[in-house]
């Protein structure tokens, strides 16, 4: 697919020149605004440099950053043994260069991300919610959609229009604020400065206004056909459509908000995480596709797990031939079997264990201490306890530390 990998460098490319360019024009009207004189120039200046910083930092620290946003945290493999047993399935399968990173955000919420630099460079993180709510085969669709990001260099991609899309909304919001804070005083001594000034300030705010829509639209139309990419990507390296599309389904009925998810982050997730927001609007400011049309699209796809079987499931289910897959990936003949699903994917869900899952793995990344008693308690033990024993309160075994 490195027709796909070309065709997102040059995507890539427009829209950081897109929204470049967004930027220079808040900055130039915006300091119009402050210096009618020599405003205009030193607000280009000024967004010039933000927008070399922030090209370094998209670069170097973007997916940290992003990371950090989402309270994600690094952790190891005896945190989730299953979750990093698929991670390594799916890079062995995608013949990925180095194992992707593993995250966890401690939310019920289900969902997940992919962000970095490269391949070389690739994080993938999930919330609690997720591993504690999917079985096997939903898992490893979801971290195969995540892969085929990472194949696809989706995740730099996101990474860089993130921080960008972000700082343009920042620098927005301090400028509404800062001029109706300022306009009383500014209207007392700028009375006499005439129309000029005044359609000046116009366009400063209209421009602050619309440059965050401008930019979330050149950031959302480029980002949805990466969805359906992936989706096909996942098919492909599990041979087992199905797996992604129940996982679709639970995480799109989830009630649970992801608090850590905002407008800047929302595109990198699987499913929109801005509940009550994904499924009512329109398909021009919508981050994702129809979630229900994927799942119809992955459901669809009986002749096998290639690319050119997506495309076919695709055109059928949208009513149109457009393309989604490249040429390259339409040559794909290989002929690629659906598998059938894990034996586990038929269990019942169960409320409680469910519960006693989300919450041993939102301990886990808290740092908490298990220590299984031998009348059959579980000890919790906080990662601020200070003494070096503890005693079981149903059998009064004292155990060390």
């Amino acid at each position: 697919m490195w027709e796909l990998i070309r065709l997102n460098r040059r995507k890539s490319i427009l829209l950081f020149i897109g929204m470049g360019v967004t930027l220079v024009l808040l900055g130039y009207f915006i300091g119009l605004y402050f210096d009618p004189v020599k405003g205009g120039v030193a607000g280009v200046v000024i967004a010039l440099l933000i927008t070399l910083i922030l090209n370094l930092v998209s670069y170097f620290s973007g997916s940290k950053i992003l990371l950090q946003m989402s309270n994600a945290k690094e952790v190891t493999p005896d945190v989730h043994p299953r979750l990093f047993n698929v991670v390594e399935e799916m890079k062995l399968a995608a013949h990925l260069p180095a194992m992707p990173k593993v995250y966890i955000i401690n939310s019920e919420a289900p969902n997940a991300f992919a962000t970095g630099r490269d391949p070389e460079n690739a994080v993938i993180a999930v919330t609690a919610g997720l591993l504690a709510q999917m079985n096997r085969d939903e898992l490893q669709g979801v971290v195969a959609h995540e892969t085929g990001h990472i194949i696809n260099r989706d995740i730099r991609f996101l990474t860089y229009a993130g921080i960008m899309l972000g700082v343009i909304v920042l620098l927005s919001q301090m400028f509404t604020r800062t001029m109706f804070y300022s306009s009383v005083g500014r209207s007392r001594s700028d009375s006499g400065k005439g129309q000029g000034q005044i359609i000046i300030l116009a366009v400063a705010i209209l421009l602050a206004i619309l440059a965050p829509i401008f930019a979330q639209l050149l950031y959302f139309a480029i980002s949805r056909k990466r969805e359906y990419l992936a989706d096909a990507t996942a098919a492909r390296l599990t041979r087992y459509p199905e797996g992604l599309a129940s996982a679709l389904e639970k995480i799109a009925s989830s009630t649970q908000d992801l608090e850590t998810a905002n407008k800047v982050t929302a595109p990198m997730y699987i499913v929109n995480p801005l509940k009550g927001k994904g499924m009512r609007m329109s398909d021009l400011t919508s981050t994702h596709p129809p979630i229900s049309e994927r799942i119809r699209i992955l459901r669809s796809m009986s002749g096998g797990a290639n690319f050119r079987n997506y495309q076919e499931a695709f055109s059928s289910v949208r009513g149109t031939g457009s393309p989604i897959i490249p040429g390259s990936g339409m040559a794909d003949t290989e002929t690629i079997g659906l598998r059938t699903g894990l034996t586990e994917s038929g269990a019942e869900f169960d409320k409680r264990q469910y519960n006693r899952e989300l919450g041993d793995i939102m301990k886990t990344v808290d740092d908490y201490r298990f220590i299984q008693c031998d009348c059959g308690i579980k000890l919790k033990i906080p990662p601020l306890f200070s003494s070096d024993r503890v005693e079981c309160p149903k059998c009064g075994t004292i155990h060390s530390l």
